[in-house]
């Protein structure tokens, strides 16, 4: 006899509950707009590594510049040649941070696209979890996540790409043309950030999702569900 979806099985346990249709619909829709997005991140990021370095080796020209005792050195001759090369290396760290604005909105975008996919799965959760009901939503297979699983991933994944995009941005904020010690850091500082944030979250929550959703799709198609 076929299992109705969300019945007692023989010995205790229970199917997976059928969830909501709009439910589903939602996390398909997010599971295939992730890749994409984790791309474009990964993209953005890459690409502020040799901005950063960069920016680094020319705050190193601007230190080695003001240390430099130009009166008493032949370029003595050339007054106006400080001034002259100050403002270079200035106009030169001032284009690398636009650049690096750039791609701060790269990653900003990335973090809004990834929040307002959550939130349109969450939003769909809400409107129907009293259909669903607790035990719904908390129910495992025995190869398939919760549904409850499901969102928490979701969740961790939005407040990783939320938490990274703060601090590289809070980060860049700080640095300034008048502030080369700080330009110099920036490669170091960027790195120890990136390695407190690993992405291995978003791939075990595509995995979470794509195992629910199978599920469901098989609830949906068997005899008697």
């Amino acid at each position: 006899m076929t299992q109705r979806a969300g019945a007692a099985l023989p010995g205790g346990g229970a199917a997976m509950a059928a969830v909501p249709v709009p439910v589903v619909a939602a996390l398909r829709a997010v599971a295939a707009a992730l890749p994409g997005r984790a791309a474009a991140w990964r993209a953005a990021l890459s690409a502020c590594a040799p901005l950063l370095g960069s920016l680094a080796g020319l705050a190193a020209q601007m230190r080695a510049a003001r240390r430099l005792r130009w009166d008493a050195s032949p370029l003595g001759a050339f007054p106006e040649l400080r001034a002259r090369l100050w403002r270079k290396q200035r106009g030169a760290a001032e284009a690398l941070l636009e650049q690096l604005g750039g791609r701060r909105a790269e990653l900003r975008a990335v973090r809004d696209a990834v929040g307002a996919g959550v939130a349109a799965v969450l939003r769909a959760y809400e409107e129907r979890a009293a259909e669903l009901g607790p035990a719904g939503a908390l129910r495992r297979g025995p190869r398939c996540p919760s549904l409850a699983d499901v969102l928490e991933g979701l969740q961790d994944v939005e407040r990783h790409y939320r938490h990274l995009y703060l601090e590289s941005e809070l980060l860049l904020l700080r640095v300034t043309c008048d502030s080369p010690a700080d330009m110099e850091a920036l490669p170091r500082s960027w790195e120890r950030i990136l390695e407190r944030y690993k992405e291995d979250i978003v791939e075990d929550t595509l995995l979470k999702i794509s195992l629910f959703v199978d599920n469901q799709r098989e609830l949906c198609c068997s005899p008697g569900s």
